[in-house]
């Protein structure tokens, strides 16, 4: 199971630690949010320690209407439970029971600069980047146009090279020979480089590239939506390929289906024009423009009209 140090969170969304500094290494292994209600009244029942805990002035005001024997029950009942850390929004201020049991415990105490809402926004979507599921792909995603497109193939086979003249076209790269893919959420894949690998392509014959240094900073980017795979593989004699784009393949990464083409490599064909006009016409299928479906409707029409001119001059 992926997790993330309580540190770490801290350092990356500016939190500061007014208590339970014993706690900082624990790891937060939940992408989810606890915003306590009925937890404060003492309701205990569906509490999941494995949340972070976000306080704004809501909860903080409901907690403040026990008095003060009975707001530290109720909030060792929580304690005791070790979540990985309590974070108060900017608009509330950290009570003091709070402090102690967050020391009696090892439990951070953090406190952000944000409001509420968009404090509660920005720690799931960290947690969401960083938590959801994984997989390494052996590939090239590139953002063709605005879209991220996934190049994948045996090795060999030109994805690198591929890639090279279409960011010498003014396209981005994102990563180079590994893509690490994480579901962000249903229907959304992410695409990045390893950190060390960020920036860089490596060409047979010429050996690595850095894409910053060689086309400027606009030539690289972190991360990307990936909208559609391109397989590159070698051309085969016997073997069907889709001539009008009417086959509707797609591949699956965890519960997200995305489409795929297959562009079969023959010395002779420009696979960079290839590949950026599939993405530029993928881009037209999102926007609800099917070129092959249009040149199919506009045949049946044909067809339709001369044998109703046909049968009528008969």
């Amino acid at each position: 199971m992926r997790g993330i140090k309580v540190a770490h969170l801290a350092k990356d969304n500016q939190l500061e630690c007014v208590s339970g500094h014993a706690g900082m290494s624990s790891f937060i292994t939940e992408q989810m949010i606890s915003r306590p209600g009925i937890e404060l009244a003492g309701f205990m029942d569906f509490f999941d320690n494995n949340r972070v805990i976000l306080i704004g002035s809501k909860e903080n005001s409901f907690f403040l209407l026990f008095d003060q024997k009975i707001q530290e029950v109720r909030l060792r009942q929580i304690m005791k439970l070790k979540p990985p850390a309590v974070i108060f929004s900017v608009n509330v201020d950290v009570p003091e029971v709070y402090k102690k049991l967050g020391d009696e415990y090892g439990v951070p105490i953090l406190k952000s600069q944000l409001r509420t809402t968009a404090l509660n926004s920005k720690l799931f979507s960290y947690l969401q980047d960083y938590l959801s599921p994984r997989k390494t792909v052996h590939g090239v995603l590139l953002d063709i146009g605005g879209l991220g497109v996934l190049i994948t193939g045996k090795s060999g086979i030109g994805k690198s090279e591929t890639a090279l003249e279409l960011i010498k076209r003014g396209h981005i790269l994102i990563s180079d020979d590994r893509v690490d893919i994480y579901q962000k959420d249903v229907g959304i894949l992410i695409g990045q480089a390893p950190k060390i690998l960020e920036r860089y392509l490596e060409i047979r014959g010429i050996g690595i590239v850095d894409v910053i240094s060689m086309f400027g900073v606009s030539a690289f980017r972190e991360t990307k939506k990936i909208r559609m795979v391109v397989e590159l593989e070698k051309w085969e004699e016997n073997r069907y390929y889709d001539r009008l784009g009417l086959d509707l393949e797609t591949t699956k990464y965890f519960d997200t289906e995305i489409p795929k083409i297959v562009i079969p490599v023959l010395p002779g064909r420009n696979v960079a024009t290839l590949v950026e006009s599939a993405a530029r016409n993928q881009k037209l299928k999102y926007m609800g423009y099917h070129a092959a479906f249009n040149l199919t409707r506009e045949i049946t029409r044909s067809m339709k009209r001369n044998e109703r001119e046909e049968n009528e001059s008969n």
